[in-house]
C-alpha cells in the first residue's frame, strides 16, 4: 500500500505553527491595508509626480486595495498549508499508533 506521508511529525508540527503565524499576520496586515493605514504608505508603489491630487488619491486607494487583496490571498494559501500540515500530522499519528 502506498503511504501518503511525505514529512515527519516534527516537521508537520513546525509547518502548522508557521502556517498559523502566517495566517494571523497576513489577515491583520490585509485588514490594516484595507482601511488605508498610513503606516504602509511608504510601501506603496506611487509615482512622485502625479498631475492632480485626485489622480494621486485614486492611485493610492487602488494600491492599498491591491496590496490588501494580495495579503488576504496569501493568508488563504497559508490556510491550505495548515490543512496539509495537520493532515500529515494525523497520518503520522495514525501510522505510529497502529505499529505499536
Amino acid at each position: 500500500m502506498i503511504s501518503l506521508r511525505f514529512c515527519g511529525p516534527k516537521l508537520s508540527i513546525c509547518c502548522s505553527i508557521l502556517s498559523v503565524w502566517g495566517i494571523i499576520m497576513l489577515v491583520i496586515l490585509g485588514i490594516l491595508l484595507g482601511v488605508n493605514s498610513a503606516a504602509f504608505a511608504e510601501d506603496l508603489d506611487l509615482e512622485r509626480f502625479l498631475k492632480t491630487p485626485e489622480e494621486f488619491k485614486f492611485k493610492m486607494n487602488n494600491e492599498y486595495t491591491v496590496a490588501s487583496h494580495n495579503c488576504l490571498i496569501a493568508a488563504c494559501l497559508y490556510v491550505l498549508s495548515l490543512c496539509v500540515s495537520v493532515w500529515q500530522y494525523y497520518l503520522n499519528r495514525r501510522a505510529t499508533s497502529t505499529t505499536t
